[in-house]
């Protein structure tokens, strides 16, 4: 069953199953014939660096900025009732697996096009390798996101491959940070310019602060994440490149898959 963002299920929740890969407490589970996903408030693992009790805001968060691009980068998400109490809801997305998003390739397997080279590093049997992602428009905008949302964990798990090519990103809880957080697999356009849709995109996002999406994050998030927000965008705007890591917190996450 088809369901987009204007046609959210209602009714029971029911659980299919643990996530058990999942830092947090996350569920597999359906509402009527909806695959669902969802994390409840109370399993929310407490963090150093983020208020306990705010990640499910800034997974339904991130889906309204994601909304205000235009780029159906995330899947429909919302806040309600479950069986573990008050959470976060995302309509679930299977995965194509047959041509990864993200990928560790021997350092001589480094395609000549169409991908984009990270960082090298060491695999279990301590021989040379190359973590690489596709050079593609939808993993672009999805770097663009993540730079607006300041995604402090966007792991090569995070990237949902979608039959047809297109992306969906996931695990949004750790977003909005009014300090520099960005970590993120996807360093490999960094420096280039930003092509005209990419602009447009952080444009509408700038227009929808003013407007519904700036009421919609009012509910989500505080003042002082917001206002860092619409500086983010008016930085990427202002430079018009995909920004370089900065800060001492690593740029990639760990693990990074």
């Amino acid at each position: 069953m088809t369901v987009n963002g204007d046609q959210l299920p209602t009714g029971e929740l029911t659980l299919d199953g643990l996530i058990t890969t999942a830092s947090n407490a996350t569920f597999a589970g359906h509402i009527g014939s909806v695959k669902v996903a969802y994390k409840p408030v109370d399993g929310e693992r407490p963090l150093w660096d983020f208020p306990d009790g705010t990640l499910a805001h800034r997974e339904v968060a991130a889906y309204a900025v994601s909304e205000a691009f235009g780029w159906d980068l995330v899947p429909p998400t919302w806040l309600r009732e479950g069986p573990f109490g008050y959470g976060m809801v995302q309509l679930w997305r299977d995965p194509d697996p047959a041509r990864p998003a993200v990928d560790v390739v021997p350092l001589e397997a480094i395609p000549d096009e169409g991908w984009c080279h990270v960082v090298d590093g060491l695999d279990a049997d301590e021989n040379m390798v190359a973590v690489i992602h596709e050079d593609s428009p939808v993993l672009r905008r999805m770097a663009v996101f993540d730079v607006v949302t300041n995604n402090a964990d966007r792991k090569g798990g995070h990237i949902l491959e979608m039959p047809g090519g297109h992306r969906h990103g996931i695990d949004h809880g750790l977003t909005f940070h009014t300090e520099h957080k960005l970590r993120t697999i996807l360093w490999g356009w960094v420096g280039q310019e930003l092509c005209p849709e990419e602009v447009a995109g952080v444009e509408r996002v700038v227009a929808a602060l003013s407007d519904d999406l700036g009421h919609r994050l009012a509910e989500l998030l505080t003042d002082e994440e917001i206002a860092a927000v619409a500086a983010r965008c008016e930085r990427l705007l202002r430079g018009g490149r995909f920004p370089e890591p900065e800060g001492d917190m690593p740029a990639i996450p760990w693990p990074p898959f």
